[in-house]
């Protein structure tokens, strides 16, 4: 599933193709043949999603992102002969903004008109010849997008690029019921933590060394609001051993800044997924540490209510991994898990 940084990285993808590209015409939504029962299912799916009424004769496309949210920003280009149009043309000049939330399966892809991908549910058609098209594909179809859309209220700031506003959020509710939860259970409320998914908060657990069942507010209490390591001045380098180490101990010890700095790591690592000519993931396979990487230790979640103890379950050897459900979906499930 898509967590904050391939998101970010849709944000980049979509800026960087659609750059000097003019687009103009309807948003097209696609439509499904129904050929068997699953089909069905999906076209439901697809056909409940509003349609984008929108439509312009030349207009770009720029993206942005928040947490597991991705916003486009549909922009007119005005022309000389604006002023001279009635109101009904000048209120269809306005600009829109579609939000996207990904699903399990969502991301952009750019292609000519006869490249479509095979799940391309919602397009953009370019105004040059031959055409090409942004497409939001989504295999699984439990994306979504809205129109004239917003960021969701009930989400948080985002981890990667609102920092202080998250630590705050964060650390002025730790009397809300939520923290009486696991900590490996809050980690994913996007209250909280928007942009944190599954191979987030196993990477973020296991650096930390934090069981993935402890009380979220005990590992939280005692975070100051401000990261001092934020604000503090470049350490000088006659500073004793001494300092260095209690320095990395304050930086390792805070949960809430590797939610921060884990996420920009893949960030930095570019690409995963959305370079059109191909999805090389070899470098974000090699920054784990811990999801999926032979000889961990696989915990098994399940949701208790609050003061029930959760069962696990040691496959190897070490610390928290992926939910059984992804473990069905690439096939590394035993009989023995499903029953």
């Amino acid at each position: 599933m898509p967590e904050g940084p391939e998101l970010h990285l849709a944000s980049l993808y979509v800026n960087k193709m659609c750059d000097g590209v003019v687009f103009c015409g309807p948003v097209v939504k696609s439509e499904v043949v129904k050929t068997n029962k699953t089909d069905r299912i999906f076209a439901d799916k697809v056909s409940k999603f509003p349609d984008v009424p929108f439509t312009c004769e030349a207009y770009r496309i720029t993206a942005t992102s928040r947490g597991k949210e991705v916003k486009l920003t549909l922009t007119p280009i005005k022309s000389d002969d604006a002023p001279k149009r009635g109101a009904k043309a000048r209120q269809a000049d306005r600009p829109m903004d579609v939000v996207f939330r990904f699903g399990m399966s969502g991301y952009f892809r750019f292609t000519g008109e006869d490249e479509l991908p095979k799940h391309a549910h919602l397009r953009f058609y370019s105004k040059e010849k031959p055409c090409r098209v942004l497409s939001f594909v989504d295999t699984r179809r439990f994306g979504s997008w809205e129109p004239c859309g917003t960021w969701q209220p009930d989400r948080g700031p985002c981890i990667m690029f609102e920092y202080q506003s998250f630590r705050e959020n964060v650390l002025s509710h730790l009397s809300d019921r939520t923290f009486d939860r696991p900590i490996c259970e809050v980690l994913l409320n996007q209250k909280y933590f928007n942009g944190i998914g599954n191979y987030l908060r196993a990477e973020i657990l296991y650096r930390l060394s934090i069981p993935p069942f402890v009380c979220a507010r005990s590992i939280l209490e005692g975070l100051e609001p401000d990261d001092p390591l934020e604000n503090e001045k470049p350490l000088k380098k006659e500073f004793t051993q001494m300092a260095q180490m209690k320095d990395m101990k304050r930086e390792t010890g805070d949960l809430l800044r590797l939610c921060h700095t884990v996420p920009l790591e893949v960030v930095n690592l570019g690409g995963k997924g959305y370079d059109p000519e191909k999805a090389d993931y070899s470098g974000f396979e090699a920054w784990l540490q811990c999801y999926y990487v032979d000889g961990m230790k696989t915990l098994r979640e399940v949701r208790l209510p609050s003061g029930t103890r959760s069962s696990s379950r040691t496959r190897k050897s070490i610390r928290a991994e992926p939910t059984e459900g992804q473990k069905r979906r690439t096939g590394r499930v035993t009989r023995k898990d499903s029953k």
